[in-house]
């Protein structure tokens, strides 16, 4: 047998090439068995919004005070992602542009209580070309409903406290949805109610009002600790069904290979989170997890939009999110290791027009690079206006405190400059305005510059756009400035 060395040129040619040929399917047999997206075992996709919850109000995110024991644990198994926003501060255009991947404005659905554009899709419409069942339970705030074509499980949406514990979120038939076909993926959403208000769920005597630590963006008064002990009570009753989810998946022997992603949704309804672009109203806690494929206890400072939930979700079904005119952009890059960044600038949006006892027109804008928040009110002329400063308990109790704290904050929840700056990182309660000064004027015009860019795409023409929100919503609107509002008031909380 001849050394290799004196085999001729064309023999030796065709080595090299049988050895490429095989060391190539060696590669791709082994990127196919490590690839999560091209496995014939696929996940299922778990998503759990909680309800109007300000992002920092859970032990993982350093709140000592609230007991969440289930999250944290959470968090401990997966990915804490600490730069994560919504689209919006109010729950039906909050919804409506995380499930169909698309902005506010450009998907129509911008003021509360509104619907989408005809021909709009959403996630159940996504999945179902990859053979996904997708499902809801719990809360709905969609319209219309073909453009949501889950599968409604049960549930109601909100949550009077009249009702036998589990009524407004059975449970029971999101186990059933799971285990249904073994053989076929899934993707459900459980939408909580809590703790949106009324505050009537969990129990308040584990947080005695005088021993919790109030957060220095709000006034320091009886009234205020009594809803924090109220409110925290919601999130441990949030955290409990949170818990029993995880138990079903763990029954069912599903846990390792779904993907579970937790959002707090938005800021709550005291001043300065919910109905606000302030960070307190549009930053989210975030927390995945997905054993077999990503180790646990991680944190990610990645800038995350609500837009990229959808897109993600059809990549990790083994979908092409990139030709389906997504807002948002997939993150399983990150997901895998192979960056530790996703977006530059991230927005969200707030109308006032057309929701309870809202200003006439008063519109918001935020851009955010994760270091700094820039806010355009476009009314700053006039008075900002919602449920909170027609008849708030906690909000009114604060016009009673004689120091200049208090002053400031009432002044500045109702009256707004028409731009405004924020440095997270040294003030990440949003409470010293940094714009229209020489030393922040650079960093103002970028993020400025960036939210034109981003109106135009989005078709947002302002103060127009401002004025037509209430053609996005149903012709009767009890919820209104116009409506009477003792419908309102005796629903189950105030959106």
């Amino acid at each position: 047998m001849l050394p290799v060395w004196t085999l001729s040129r064309k023999t030796s040619l065709m080595h090299r090439t049988c050895c490429l040929l095989i060391v190539l399917a060696v590669v791709l047999v082994i990127g196919f068995l490590s690839d999560p997206l091209l496995a014939d075992d696929r996940p299922n996709l778990l998503l759990f919004l909680a309800d109007d919850m300000t992002y920092t109000d859970l032990g993982c995110y350093g709140n000592p005070d609230v007991k969440t024991p289930f999250l944290d644990q959470l968090a401990t198994e997966g990915v804490r992602f600490t730069r994560c926003y919504n689209t919006a501060p109010t729950c039906s255009p909050l919804r409506q542009s995380l499930y169909t991947g698309i902005y506010p404005i450009r998907n129509g659905a911008y003021p509360n209580h509104s619907r989408v554009y005809d021909g709009v899709k959403s996630l159940p419409h996504h999945l179902k070309p990859l053979d996904y069942r997708t499902a809801i339970v719990g809360k709905r705030h969609e319209a219309p409903a073909s453009a949501f074509a889950f599968e409604m499980l049960g549930g109601s949406h909100g949550d009077g406290g009249k009702t036998l514990d589990g009524e407004d979120l059975p449970l029971e038939k999101a186990r059933d949805f799971m285990s249904r076909d073994k053989k076929q993926p899934w993707c459900l959403v459980v939408a909580s109610n809590q703790p949106h208000t009324p505050w009537n769920r969990g129990d308040a005597s584990a947080y005695p009002p005088n021993k919790l630590t109030v957060p220095p963006y709000l006034v320091d008064t009886p009234e205020l600790r009594e809803g924090l002990s109220d409110y925290y009570a919601e999130i441990t009753y949030m955290d409990g069904q949170v818990g029993q989810v995880l138990s079903y998946l763990k029954e069912l022997k599903q846990a390792e290979n779904t993907v579970v992603l937790w959002l707090s949704e938005q800021g709550s309804q005291l001043p300065f989170g919910k109905w606000t672009c302030y960070d307190t109203g549009v930053h989210a806690a975030a927390i995945l997890r997905w054993p077999s494929k990503i180790s646990g206890g991680k944190t990610s400072e990645a800038l995350l939009s609500y837009v990229d939930v959808v897109p993600t979700f059809v990549e990790l079904a083994g979908g092409q999110p990139n030709d389906l005119g997504f807002d948002g952009r997939s993150f399983v890059d990150l997901m895998r290791g192979k960056t530790d960044k996703h977006n530059d600038v991230v927005f969200s949006t707030h109308t006032t027009r057309g929701i309870a006892r809202g200003s006439e027109a008063f519109a918001i804008r935020s851009a955010t690079d994760g270091r700094w928040l820039y806010v355009r009110n476009l009314h700053s002329h006039a008075e900002f206006q919602n449920v909170i400063t027609h008849k708030n308990a906690i909000f009114f109790s604060w016009k009673e405190v004689d120091n200049e704290f208090a002053r400031l904050r009432v002044a500045a929840y109702i009256k707004r400059p028409s731009e405004e700056l924020f440095d997270l990182k040294t003030d990440p309660w949003c409470i010293k305005n940094l714009a229209n000064q020489k030393a922040t004027a650079t960093i103002q015009a970028k993020l400025s510059q960036r939210m034109n860019q981003w109106m135009k795409q989005q078709g947002d023409l302002g103060d127009a756009t401002e004025r037509a929100a209430e053609s996005r919503q149903p012709k009767e609107k009890p919820w209104s400035k116009r409506g009477v509002y003792s419908r309102l008031s005796s629903r189950s909380g105030n959106e």
